[in-house]
């Protein structure tokens, strides 16, 4: 059995999603992939994790850095959790570019390289949006390409932690916005 719950945030609506003991969704209602991890029998809820949850929100949207990251419970690929864990390692603050995460774990791999493509696919299933800073995730050529929340959020969280966006370009077209 799963268990949702509510968080209203300057940016629009969130919805929670936990196990039961481990938070394992974090999205923007409406978003893309919304509630993906979220089994077909779930309840509304109110557990410490969503407690734990509410508070880092409250904190990160404060513009400050949480100290703190409630339990979490990666739900994909041994690849998704993978490229996940690359993300929750990007500061406060900081971008990555998605070429950069494949360096990253082709070098952890004992691979010559890997798909900056392959690494995207993996990033856009983060169901832990903001907690697994996806949005902290750039193209090569500043480009804020993908962000499930859309592009908008992503500028947003990023100007929150204090990032110049302004070396960034929005994509005028296709399925980043």
């Amino acid at each position: 059995m799963d268990y949702m719950n509510r968080y209203d945030s300057p940016l629009g609506a969130i919805t929670l999603g936990s196990d039961g003991r481990s938070l394992t969704g974090l999205w923007f209602d409406g978003q893309k992939r919304f509630a993906a991890t979220l089994c077909e029998e779930h309840e509304e809820g109110k557990l410490p994790v969503f407690e734990d949850a509410a508070r880092w929100l409250d904190t990160y949207f404060e513009g400050k850095e949480p100290d703190f990251t409630p339990q979490l419970a990666l739900r994909g690929s041994a690849f998704c959790r993978k490229v996940w864990e690359v993300l929750l390692t990007i500061p406060y603050g900081q971008t990555m570019t998605y070429g950069e995460i494949a360096r990253i774990l082709a070098a952890r791999q004992g691979l010559g390289k890997m798909s900056a493509r392959a690494v995207g696919g993996a990033v856009g299933r983060n169901a832990l949006s903001i907690i697994i800073p996806c949005h902290r995730v750039v193209g090569a050529q500043g480009s804020l390409t993908g962000y499930a929340g859309g592009i908008d959020r992503k500028l947003k969280l990023l100007s929150l932690e204090g990032v110049d966006t302004t070396r960034f370009s929005l994509p005028k077209t296709g399925s980043a916005l």
